[in-house]
């Protein structure tokens, strides 16, 4: 197997949207807001990071999150307050069809910053940013059906529900539909 392709440069300027920045993760500054998110339930199912992670646990899945870019996968940002850049969640921009002009996008805000709209302008920076990348024309986001906030924040940040794939993703043991959500580029 080829190691991945060179992903374009990091963002000069972070890119921003409403009361959000997105900004490199910092070990030493975030790692309280990783380990508020690593006691959601759902989390830790769908990626990398420990259910209730210890203070090693969250340092070290902010060390392979910040290595997300040089290794050729994408892009993994800290969501962070606008006025206070302090981190609130994660979002990343997985470009791993980029030769094919796709990429999918994913986030998640910490339990205790949720329910002020920081996941809509997490998605609608993400997006904005994916289309400074000349290759980009499509985003998809794969949300569980039963989700309904984050179709809500989809739906907020310009995403359309294309479908539903069935027994599209194994989470937590079982085999789940995913609703297929996605934005192509502007014209």
């Amino acid at each position: 197997m080829l190691p991945p392709a060179p992903l374009p440069p990091w963002p000069a300027d972070p890119p921003a949207a409403g009361a959000v920045l997105l900004r490199a993760f910092r070990v030493d500054a975030d790692e309280p807001m990783v380990r508020d998110l690593a006691t959601d339930p759902y989390v830790p199912l769908i990626g990398s990071l420990p259910a209730e992670a210890t203070r090693a646990e969250a340092r070290d899945w902010l060390v392979r999150n910040r290595g997300r870019w040089s290794e050729g996968r994408g892009f993994s940002f800290a969501v962070a307050d606008a006025a206070t850049g302090e981190a609130v969640g994660s979002a990343g921009l997985w470009l791993a069809e980029i030769a094919h002009g796709r990429a999918s996008a994913g986030y998640a805000i910490a339990p205790r910053y949720r329910g002020h709209g920081l996941a809509a302008d997490a998605l609608t920076a993400l997006t904005a940013f994916a289309w400074t990348l000349p290759a980009l024309h499509r985003v998809e986001l794969y949300i569980e059906p039963d989700n309904r906030a984050s179709v809500r924040t989809a739906e907020r940040a310009g995403y359309v529900c294309e479908g539903r794939l069935r027994s599209h993703q194994e989470i937590g043991g079982r085999r789940r539909d995913m609703l297929l959500h996605a934005v192509v580029r502007p014209v």
